[in-house]
C-alpha cells in the first residue's frame, strides 16, 4: 500500500491545514562515521530496495537496527549499470534525517558529483582509486578528499577486488573510512570474493582502529564474521537484507553485526 503523503502547512479554501507529525527517524543517530559508539555498523544498500517502496523498504531496515543507508551512484561509464543521483539522496534526507547517508560514488568523474551530493545532504562521499590519472592518482585521490571535507562531509577511498593494498597503502589514513570491495562493481548479486579479505586484514594492521573500514558486495550472515575478523567496521549488506522479507532484518541485521539473541 502506498505510504500516505504528509499534508503541507498552510490553508486550503480557507481552512487551515494541519502540520505533518515529525518524522519517527528526526531521533539522534550516527551522521559521521567518524563518531565513536558501538561497532560494526550495519550499512544497508537500497540499491537492492524495491524502487517502488524506497522510504518504506529504509524504514523496515533502520527500525531493524541499521545506521546507515548506502547509495551506490553508478554513471554507466566507470561501471556498466546505471543507478540514482542526488535526487534519491534529497528523498532520502528528507524522509530519514537523522540516519547518516553513505554515498558510494562509481563514476568516472567523482568531483562532478561531490557539491550536488553534498547540497542533496549526504553525509559521507567514497570515490574509487582506479578512474583517477595514473600519473598523479595519489595527489589527486588527496586533493579531492580536500574537496569533500571542505563541504563539511567524511571522505572516503574505495578500491577494487584486482586493486592491491599497497597501491594506497600511502594515502589511506589520509581519508575517514576506506572501502575494499568484495565484488566487481556494476552490479548487485554478485557473488562474494574471498581473497579481498587478506589485504583487509592488512589495511587494519596499517590503520589501527582510528579509521573505518567498510566492505561492499555479496556479504551475508554467511560470511559477516570473515568480514568482520578481518578488520571491517562497516559492513554494506544488499540482498541478504533486502532481498528477504521485511520480518526477518531485525534477524539478519544482528547476524551481520555478530549478535546471536
Amino acid at each position: 500500500m502506498p505510504r500516505a503523503c504528509p499534508v503541507t502547512v498552510g490553508t486550503t479554501m480557507g481552512a487551515e491545514v494541519p502540520a505533518p507529525p515529525p518524522s519517527p527517524y528526526a531521533r539522534p543517530m550516527k551522521r559521521r562515521f567518524d563518531d565513536d559508539g558501538p561497532l560494526p555498523l550495519i550499512a544497508p544498500s537500497i540499491l537492492a530496495a524495491d524502487f517502488g517502496h524506497m522510504a518504506r523498504d529504509c524504514a523496515f531496515a533502520v527500525d531493524a537496527g541499521a545506521e546507515v543507508l548506502h547509495l551506490d551512484v553508478m554513471d554507466g561509464h566507470f561501471v556498466p549499470n546505471l543507478t540514482m543521483g542526488p535526487d534519491m539522496c534529497r528523498a532520502l534526507r528528507r524522509e530519514f534525517p537523522g540516519v547518516l547517508l553513505d554515498v558510494h560514488l562509481m563514476v568516472s568523474y567523482p568531483q562532478q558529483f561531490f557539491e550536488p551530493f553534498a547540497r542533496a545532504g549526504a553525509d559521507h562521499l567514497t570515490f574509487h582509486w582506479e578512474p583517477l590519472p595514473e600519473a598523479r592518482a595519489a595527489d589527486a585521490a588527496l586533493e579531492f578528499a580536500r574537496d569533500i571535507r571542505d563541504l563539511g562531509l567524511t571522505a572516503g577511498l574505495a578500491i577494487n577486488p584486482p586493486t592491491p593494498w599497497e597501491k594506497v597503502s600511502q594515502i589511506a589514513a589520509s581519508f575517514d573510512l576506506l572501502l575494499v570491495m568484495s565484488v566487481n562493481p556494476g552490479f548487485g548479486g554478485q557473488g562474494f570474493i574471498g581473497s579481498v579479505l587478506d589485504k583487509t586484514r592488512r589495511a587494519r594492521e596499517s590503520l589501527g582502529r582510528s579509521k573505518r573500514i567498510e566492505m561492499d558486495g555479496g556479504i551475508s550472515a554467511a560470511n559477516a564474521a570473515d568480514v568482520r575478523h578481518a578488520g571491517c567496521d562497516v559492513l554494506v549488506a544488499g540482498s541478504a537484507l533486502f532481498g528477504k522479507g521485511a520480518p526477518e532484518f531485525p534477524r539478519i541485521t544482528r547476524e551481520l553485526r555478530g549478535v546471536y539473541v
